[in-house]
């Protein structure tokens, strides 16, 4: 299968110098030249599956023989290798949690199968590759996770300064070796801007092997969408309509749940949940996509002002507003009615809920009162990764999880930086 741009400035490639390159040149994002249709044998066997069997199936479809089975397999097994639960938190309200990996949150999962890819597709080079790579939160700290230690890759992540919790900066900064964080004087949508330039610097082009491991990276974005496959497979055979609500800042993971719909998944209806970076919301409301600065929230993994993947939403679409609000439908929340959902869903259930997961279940509850259904939502990360808020909504003190008190004490190695681009290409060419 070959991968082409969503601008159409730039010829196709394969699967492989698609993760390689992670942007075209001619700066969109690369898509399938067609989505594979997985037939109705496939979903009425889609609870006899393992996971490691459903996403091998899927994934297989897309990257064809690139990668041979054998070697596949192996990358899947080492990519899915924690549980993704689907639990229910209310009658016919259900939550996905996707947290349950090394870094505990749904970003793993990508971060992981993108690595072992590019290891694979490395194996016989000589030059390194550096991973740039862009965060609001969580993806710093799974891509320097799944990438620590791998010699062929250097990582550089840059983060916005005192917009990421606390955790989250020490899980991506106290690594070293092959891992360089920055620490950007700016926003998320700075940090982005910084590494969309540097893929068209011609001059760090000709000096540095470089790729990306945000979603913008199709190797990033696929295994994403085996986390609605394997929710659909734990529910089972439903005669009522399913509806995801999925908290959104980058929109790579809605993306995914609607690639993995256009392959036959049977997921009637999305709820594309926002804070108050509604930029996306505001679109499927008015028909109008108005990029802006980003603003602070507690949800910050989701503070994004221009989200890279509307591009490809466009592309599933055919650039139709009226196709996409047929298959979405636009939330927004503030922080108070944010933290008053993680209060209320703990006082009824005991569940508790990270402010992204929060989002996601106000955008489920809304839509719940609208039309009827089995409604999931997307838990995206552990609340540990935002202790003070969690703490602060439920008026009580709270265990850390082990694997993120052990970084808490370790030397944050990362390294300041303005959002001049010259001062940036200045330290990738040093």
């Amino acid at each position: 299968m070959k991968f082409y741009s969503t601008k159409r400035q730039s010829e196709a490639v394969s699967f492989e110098e698609a993760v390689k390159k992670g942007l075209p040149p001619d700066n969109g994002l690369y898509w399938p030249e067609y989505i594979p249709r997985l037939g109705q044998e496939f979903f009425d066997r889609l609870s006899s599956f393992s996971l490691q069997e459903l996403a091998h199936r899927v994934l297989s479809a897309y990257i064809e023989k690139e990668i041979p089975e054998e070697n596949l397999i192996e990358i899947v097994e080492d990519t899915f290798c924690f549980e993704i639960p689907l639990k229910q938190v209310h009658e016919h309200i259900h939550t996905l949690e996707l947290f349950h990996g090394p870094t505990l949150a749904f970003k793993d999962v990508g971060a992981r199968f993108m690595s072992r890819c590019l290891n694979y597709f490395l194996r016989n080079d000589d030059e390194e590759i550096t991973i740039l790579t862009a965060t609001s939160g969580d993806t710093g700290s799974a891509v320097v996770n799944a990438c620590y230690g791998i010699e062929e890759i250097q990582v550089v992540v840059l983060y916005p300064d005192g917009h990421v919790s606390r955790v989250q900066e020490q899980q991506m900064t106290t690594l070293g070796g092959n891992i360089t964080a920055l620490k950007v004087k700016g926003t998320f949508d700075d940090c982005q801007r910084l590494v969309k330039s540097a893929f068209l610097d011609a001059e760090l082009k000709q000096s540095l092997r470089l790729t990306s491991a945000n979603s913008i990276n199709i190797a990033r974005l696929l295994p994403q969408s085996i986390y609605y496959y394997w929710a659909m497979a734990q529910l089972g055979k439903q005669d009522a309509p399913i509806t995801v609500s999925v908290p959104s800042g980058n929109y790579g993971n809605l993306t995914a749940g609607l690639l993995a719909k256009a392959s036959g998944l049977p997921i009637d209806h999305f709820v594309a949940s926002s804070n108050a970076n509604d930029i996306v919301p505001q679109y499927l409301w008015t028909g109008g996509f108005n990029p802006k600065d980003s603003v602070r929230t507690i949800s910050n993994a989701m503070d994004v002002g221009n989200p890279s993947n509307f591009q490809r939403m466009l592309e599933l679409c055919g650039n139709e507003h009226s196709k996409m609000t047929k298959d979405i439908t636009g939330k927004s929340y503030s922080d108070a009615a944010t933290k008053a959902a993680i209060r209320e869903v703990y006082e009824q259930t005991q569940y508790i809920m990270d402010p992204h997961g929060a989002v996601g279940y106000l955008g489920l509850k809304d839509y719940l009162t609208e039309n009827a259904g089995i409604r999931i939502f997307l838990e995206t990360a552990h609340y540990g990764k935002f202790m003070d808020v969690v703490e602060d909504s439920l008026n009580q003190k709270l265990d850390l999880p082990e694997p993120l008190r052990a970084a808490m004490d370790k030397e944050n190695l990362s390294i300041p930086v303005s959002s001049d681009f010259r001062e940036f290409k200045e330290i990738l060419m040093s």
